[in-house]
Parts: structure tokens; sequence; C-alpha cells
């Protein structure tokens, strides 16, 4: 699954994230790409048992894939 942030005020990425994640089956993943790197969404990642994978893009977004953990391929 993958979520397009770009454009939005928070916290509106951090919303549709987490409402995206609870739709999310146990081996899927959901690939976020936001404008700025979400920092106030990790720590609710780790509390909610998720892993994820932060890539800075070219044109200044990041792209962030999340699993849930014990899912690692």
């Amino acid at each position: 699954m993958q979520l397009d942030n770009r454009g939005l005020k928070p916290p509106q990425p951090m919303m549709r994230t987490l409402e995206a994640l609870e739709k999310l089956e146990d081996h899927e993943s959901l690939t976020i790409i936001n404008d700025r790197e979400p920092l106030f969404l990790y720590p609710e990642l780790d509390e909610r048992g998720y892993i994820y994978e932060t890539v800075p893009l070219e044109d200044g977004s990041y792209q962030i894939t999340i699993r849930k953990k014990g899912t690692e391929r």
C-alpha cells in the first residue's frame, strides 16, 4: 500500500498514515511519501510495534516504508 502525503499540512500526514496502518494486514507494508521527515510519527510507530525505513528522495521529500515488527523480509 502506498500513501502520498505531499502537500498536506500537519497533522494530516500523520493522521492519514495512522489510519492506513489500521487497515494494514500483518504481511503487508505501507510506504508513505512526505514533504518532510515525520519526526513525530517515529515514536508513535515504535509504541505501536512497527518498524520503518526512511529514505530521503532527490526532490527533498521522504519515503518511509512501515511494517509490523516480526514481519520483516
